[in-house]
């Protein structure tokens, strides 16, 4: 007997679970709560269906028999009226949700509904504040980098404009022999030699920031040391600070090994130190120092340009950011670029770069792993 009351009730559950899956992929697309509903309704037609099945042929008859089929029928009525009140709590959940994302304001800022939420619902309207705020910090950086850009354009046409406008007239001046004595001519052509110099050192700029910009900045790694390295890069600029009678001082700690691409790190250190020569009055000091903190090597480049104003700190390392109004550059002056590259060579070996203001001038660090603890 028992056996055969498990076999009917097994048997009906199973077709009317089947008839419930195929009913619940058909509407699958439907309402949260049309789901629930169709799922209350199977459990009472899979109970509904067992007890009558048994009822009517094997155990309770009479009276009895319809006692036991009201009851459940009244708990199945039941059952589906609290679906259906816990499908339109989450049904109105949803909407809220959905209306909080109509209600997103220009700034992009999505705000979650003040209502409790499911844990679920809950989840996703987490996620959706996540992501939103990743997309409005994503669309500021590329509406800074479009006007970064602009100006840089802007400025750098500036710029070209000024060497090649005295280019012109230098050559307008010797082919029509207004210039003709040897002294004036050879200082003509320094000038015109300085010029070229200064345009190439632009070009120059612009392709090793475009490449950085495009993620094609290519490294050779290899290991040297920090020590060498910086004086590799102060050799290259003492001529430039001899010229501006600024006193250059060097200082690494013994064995500071880094994985690194000499030559590009090189530049980077170089570009600080230039920068730092050039805002630097005559009799001043550059002081650049290579330290060790804990698997951490530093290099410190300190001038005595006066401080940078607080509000312009955070911009430094923008493109073509000078701090300053006029765009005309000085002697040996570049396109405002250096910085920018710096900082471009130094996140592509996985370090740090910046800036802070220090005693009579303001301090640059570059932060990169030692050899061996990256």
């Amino acid at each position: 007997m028992i056996l055969q009351i498990v076999a009917v009730t097994a048997g009906l559950g199973v077709a009317i679970a089947a008839l419930g899956l195929a009913l619940l992929r058909a509407l699958r697309r439907r309402s949260i709560g049309v789901m629930l509903a169709v799922v209350a309704v199977v459990t009472v037609a899979a109970t509904l269906a067992g007890v009558v099945a048994i009822t009517l042929e094997m155990v309770i008859d009479g009276r009895p028999k319809n006692i036991v089929l009201t009851v459940v029928a009244i708990g199945g009525l039941v059952g589906l009226a609290v679906a259906l009140i816990n499908a339109r709590r989450v049904v109105l959940a949803s909407r809220r949700l959905v209306q909080a994302l109509d209600e997103v304001p220009p700034s992009g800022r999505f705000t979650p509904p003040e209502d409790p939420l499911p844990a679920e619902l809950r989840t996703i309207a987490n996620a959706l504040e996540q992501a939103y705020e990743r997309l409005r910090l994503g669309r500021e950086r590329e509406r800074a980098l479009e006007s970064a850009r602009r100006e840089l354009v802007a400025w750098v046409s500036h710029d070209l404009r000024t060497p090649l406008a005295g280019l012109r007239a230098m050559t307008e001046a010797l082919e029509d022999g207004v210039v003709d004595d040897p002294g004036t001519v050879r200082r003509y052509h320094a000038q015109m030699r300085l010029e070229v110099d200064r345009l190439s050192g632009m070009v120059d700029d612009l392709f090793e920031l475009s490449r950085i910009h495009a993620g094609s900045l290519k490294l050779s790694r290899g290991r040297v040391g920090l020590g060498d390295l910086l004086a590799d890069a102060l050799a290259g600029v003492e001529p430039l600070a001899r010229a501006k009678r600024v006193r250059l001082l060097g200082e690494a700690d013994p064995g500071l090994p880094v994985d690194v691409d000499a030559d590009e790190l090189a530049r980077a250190v170089r570009n600080l130190v230039v920068n730092a020569i050039r805002h630097t009055p005559a009799d001043g000091t550059v002081s650049v120092r290579a330290t060790a903190d804990g698997e951490t090597a530093t290099v410190s480049v300190l001038d005595c340009c006066g401080g940078i104003p607080e509000e312009d700190l955070p911009r430094v390392f923008e493109v073509a950011f000078r701090g300053e109004a006029a765009r005309t550059p000085g002697q040996g002056g570049g396109a405002g670029l250096g910085l920018a590259i710096a900082r471009g060579i130094v996140e592509a070996h996985e370090g740090e770069i910046g800036v802070v203001n220090e005693g009579p001038g303001c301090r640059f660090d570059i932060r990169i792993p030692l050899a061996g603890s990256a």
